[in-house]
């Protein structure tokens, strides 16, 4: 399936778009998807194939990521009916879940249908919960789940404004953020001054930073007037910060920072500020392959609606 052109936001009111080619997504598997973790239960005689295993039910439930749960059993955190769990466990209709003593009602993440935001995140707001401060969170803006919760995708500073992909299916969240599987991250950037070619040459072979070597993928130069030039960067990790340290590191200063992209998803382009799209079930498929993952089938929610009214498609087949 051939891919479509991603849509992109102006970067500034009344600017014209560069039209710009479109770049080839490839996902790289996740070190030990293929073992006897992260397969689908082997059906050997040895455990029951009634049920769920533990670690997928709450992965999906957003509880944490399959690895998180594997863990937290091996640490005798998780408990089924009074006794420790182990990652072969499944549960199974009337069992008793508890993680750190505390009960979880594991059942409403069993018929739980998959959803995926895309959220047009402000400057000013934090990626977070609760904040001590008081200042705008994400999670405030978005719509109330019946059973789990909504999980970040990955992050955004609160200087840096964009595409920011949400979802309730947790297995999905770590296939999509896990380093090994370097997904890339696509920046409008706005910076002040000229930059030598040498320079940005520099930034794609890579500099050392205080965490360690990082690059530039791809760096487009996008036009701009006066001081203000922008440029289209693309990362295929998600280290804190990195976009703005490595211009940093060449004495640049942004200006201003918008995520456009996130693998084969792509910010909507009349997608408002503090508004949503959700992904339809034929989006989600593409995102799905994309991850390696086969998508569940449920009924969708009877409530799925977009803020924006903007239609799809956002995710792309690579």
């Amino acid at each position: 399936m051939k891919s479509k052109k991603p849509i992109h936001s102006a970067s500034k009111p009344g600017e014209r778009k560069i039209p710009r080619t479109t770049p080839k997504y490839h996902a790289k598997p996740i070190p030990g998807q293929a073992d006897e973790q992260l397969l689908p239960d082997k059906t050997d005689g040895s455990e029951p194939e009634s049920g769920e295993r533990i670690q997928k039910v709450l992965a999906r439930g957003g509880v944490g990521s399959r690895r998180e749960i594997e863990r937290w059993m091996e640490e005798g955190r998780v408990k089924i009916n009074g006794a420790n769990a182990t990652p072969g466990v499944r549960l199974k209709a009337g069992d008793f879940l508890q993680i750190n003593d505390r009960v979880v009602h594991w059942e409403k993440f069993t018929g739980q249908a998959t959803r995926v935001l895309l959220y047009h995140k402000p400057t000013g707001e934090i990626v977070t919960r609760r904040d001590p401060q008081g200042r705008p969170i994400v999670f405030s803006r978005l719509p109330e789940l019946a059973a789990g919760r909504w999980i970040a995708v990955g992050r955004l500073d609160i200087n840096t404004s964009g595409l920011l992909l949400l979802t309730n299916n947790g297995e999905l969240a770590n296939r999509l953020m896990h380093p090994s599987t370097q997904v890339e991250r696509e920046y409008a950037v706005r910076i002040l001054g000229h930059v030598s070619d040498a320079t940005l040459e520099k930034l794609k072979q890579g500099v050392e930073l205080e965490d360690g070597k990082a690059r530039f993928d791809d760096i487009r130069f996008s036009g701009g007037e006066g001081a203000n030039k922008w440029y289209y960067v693309t990362v295929s990790e998600g280290r804190n910060r990195l976009v703005r340290r490595l211009w940093e590191s060449q004495e640049v200063v942004v200006s201003r920072l918008m995520r456009v992209r996130y693998g084969p998803v792509v910010l909507p382009e009349h997608l408002r500020t503090n508004a949503h799209y959700e992904l339809s079930d034929k989006e989600l498929d593409l995102l799905f392959e994309f991850a390696g993952m086969v998508k569940e089938k449920h009924e969708p929610p009877a409530n799925k609606t977009s803020l924006s009214g903007n239609k799809g498609p956002h995710a792309r087949k690579r």
